[in-house]
């Protein structure tokens, strides 16, 4: 079992993924750490289009993302897709701060299987030393992509959908949280980044999904389709 705090291990296509509270999923065995949508750079974007947003989300995330190397001893991150938010977005204090993460983790691994923002933004400096794909990336039993589509090659994890879930409480009270989403034939984890939305997810008989309630991961019950 995980010792990461607030973590929820779960066993899918055969394999122990460990999911965490930081929005992102740990796979021991290939000591590697996936990571969807962290769409860095998105609120230089909008404050680019003139709507007042906090700074240092993009510093704030590669913290998020430099303490769970730590925790977890992972060798190899992987990106499921839009790693960078928009062309906008390439602003100075956002590409300083990618460069010293990168340099503050120059042993460490990175692999991004490119996604529909990318193709719009454009792949990450070549400084940062980040191996871009041009098709989903397999490593069986998995087929790591950006799109949640059904592969003949192997289970597929992806990012791309940003997945919520609503529960309601008592007084009716009702919350939109991050959630894991794991179907049949695919798997969809939360959106590492800020201002990235949340859509609801629409499970069928069999499907787990496993809410992110604040520091912690819990599978929730739902009604299927």
């Amino acid at each position: 079992m995980s010792e990461h705090a607030g973590s929820m291990d779960a066993e899918v296509a055969g394999e122990v993924l460990t999911l965490l509270p930081e929005r992102a999923a740990y796979w021991p065995r290939r000591r590697t750490l996936l990571v969807a949508d962290p769409h860095w750079g998105k609120a230089a974007s909008f404050r680019a289009g003139a709507i007042p947003v906090p700074r240092g989300t993009t510093t704030g995330g590669l913290d998020r993302l430099g303490a769970m190397v730590s925790q977890t001893g992972a060798t190899r991150v992987v990106f499921l897709g839009d790693f960078l938010h928009a062309r906008e977005g390439r602003a100075p204090e956002t590409t300083r701060a990618l460069a010293t993460w990168r340099q503050a983790h120059s042993g460490l691994e990175l692999v991004l299987v490119p996604g529909n923002h990318d193709r719009r933004a454009g792949l990450p400096d070549a400084s940062l030393g980040v191996i871009c794909l041009e098709a989903p990336m397999l490593d069986g039993p998995f087929v790591l992509a950006h799109h949640p589509v059904p592969s003949d090659l192997g289970y597929t994890l992806a990012g791309h959908l940003h997945p919520g879930v609503s529960l309601t409480g008592r007084g009716r009270l009702r919350e939109r949280l991050p959630c894991f989403w794991f179907a049949r034939d695919y798997g969809v984890l939360p959106a590492f980044g800020e201002f990235t939305g949340l859509a609801g997810v629409r499970p069928e008989a069999g499907d787990r999904v496993m809410a992110i309630a604040g520091s912690q991961v819990l599978e929730v019950a739902l009604s299927v389709r």
